[in-house]
């Protein structure tokens, strides 16, 4: 799926343009398209990774476990998936798929806001494209750190919680943010 404009390169203008925020969900909007923006700006600039233009994805649960098992052969559900399409490509570099329902209930084992949630899912996911990887203990480690500052740079103070959230206890899935 490939939303948006593809007007407007952000990498050869020197301004990030989010391709398109979708929201994919039934109800109200958790969080606006401006901070999910910023967030996508903050973990750029933090990976070192050039502005460039992102389409960012809202989905529910059953969208991103079906898109998870296509892609990437695990059908358990997760949180974000990233996928980076390279910056010669027409349209976006990169495509963030982010779980509203994952962040909900994270959300609510936390004890912290879904506005809180979703963002860090952002930021995960757009560190991701700048080569973050959080298989391995070390990599996870680093990736991390990375959140920390980016979401301590939105306003988001370390919350002393663990962001690697036993996905078993809300109902299936991997561990990630």
């Amino acid at each position: 799926m490939q939303l948006g404009s593809r007007a407007g390169r952000g990498a050869q203008s020197g301004a990030l343009s989010v391709t398109e925020v979708a929201w994919c969900i039934e109800g109200e909007r958790p969080l606006a398209d401006g901070a999910v923006e910023r967030a996508v700006r903050a973990a750029l600039r933090h990976g070192e990774r050039a502005l460039v233009e992102l389409s960012v994805v809202f989905v529910t649960d059953p969208v991103l476990a079906e898109m998870h098992a296509k892609h990437l052969g695990d059908s358990s559900e997760t949180d974000v998936i990233s996928f980076d399409l390279g910056e010669d490509t027409v349209g976006p570099a990169g495509e963030l798929y982010i779980s509203v329902d994952r962040a909900r209930a994270v959300a609510g084992l936390r004890g912290s806001s879904l506005e809180r949630e979703l963002l860090l899912y952002v930021v995960h996911g757009a560190l991701h494209l700048c080569g973050y990887d959080d298989h391995e203990d070390d990599e996870r480690e680093r990736m991390r750190t990375a959140e920390r500052h980016v979401m301590g740079e939105l306003g988001f103070p370390p919350d002393g919680l663990p962001h690697d959230i036993d996905h078993d206890d809300v109902g299936g899935g991997n561990a990630s943010p």
